[in-house]
């Protein structure tokens, strides 16, 4: 599984891409407002810091509109994937771009006949979101689970993206469920790092180190 930072944060980004796993960034207008820098700006940093696809929001919401706007996004750099709302100007968008080989992000997607629509308009990724799914009284997972199902019974070549995971756990789920790529914010990813027995055992060995063989 391919895995995403979602965020608009340089100094996260940088982190992250330190550490050699990250493959890509999925924004939005609410991340990129949080930075206070004009979107194409801001975007173009990213695409400096992290060499993968980098999913960049329409602000539009009627179907020319969102076509003239994802075909400006897509100037600003050749990883940037057009992000759209799944809404019926969204999928119409989606259809027309992906026409013109500009591929595509369909996001809001909450039930798996929006996932299905999207991948009939031939969208490069779909994003169903997990947390806000579980927000509800529902099973995000149960989404994902659906999804990699039905795009397989029809050989649909759209990649499902895990978004809105907010848990360790959550990223372990929507591995064990065949997602392609899971996207989360930097404090989830780091927090994949963490578990107690490793730190007990980290510490053990440096202790033991040190009794054999000191300072010298």
């Amino acid at each position: 599984m391919k895995i995403f930072l979602d965020t608009a944060n340089l100094d996260e980004l940088r982190k992250g891409a330190a550490w050699g796993i990250v493959d890509g960034v999925t924004t939005n207008p609410s991340l990129i407002a949080k930075e206070g820098k004009p979107i194409e700006e801001q975007v173009r940093a990213i695409c400096d810091i992290v060499d993968g696809d980098i999913s960049a929001e329409v602000v539009a919401t009627e179907f020319k509109q969102m076509v003239e706007e994802g075909r400006k996004l897509t100037k600003i750099h050749k990883n940037i994937i057009v992000k759209l709302p799944l809404i019926r100007d969204g999928v119409q968008a989606c259809k027309a771009l992906e026409s013109e080989g500009i591929r595509t992000n369909v996001t809001l997607c909450f039930q798996a006949g929006q996932a299905l629509l999207a991948a009939k308009a031939g969208a490069y990724i779909i994003s169903p979101f997990v947390g806000r799914i579980d927000d509800m009284g529902e099973d995000g997972m149960e989404l994902i689970e659906q999804l990699v199902q039905i795009y397989s019974n029809y050989n649909f070549k759209t990649q499902i993206l895990a978004a809105s995971l907010r848990t360790t756990n959550h990223v372990i789920q929507s591995a064990l469920a065949g997602a392609h790529i899971g996207t989360m914010p930097f404090k989830t990813l780091d927090a994949l790092f963490n578990h107690p027995l490793t730190d007990k055992g980290l510490e053990q060995f440096l202790k033991d180190h040190a009794k054999a063989f000191g300072n010298k």
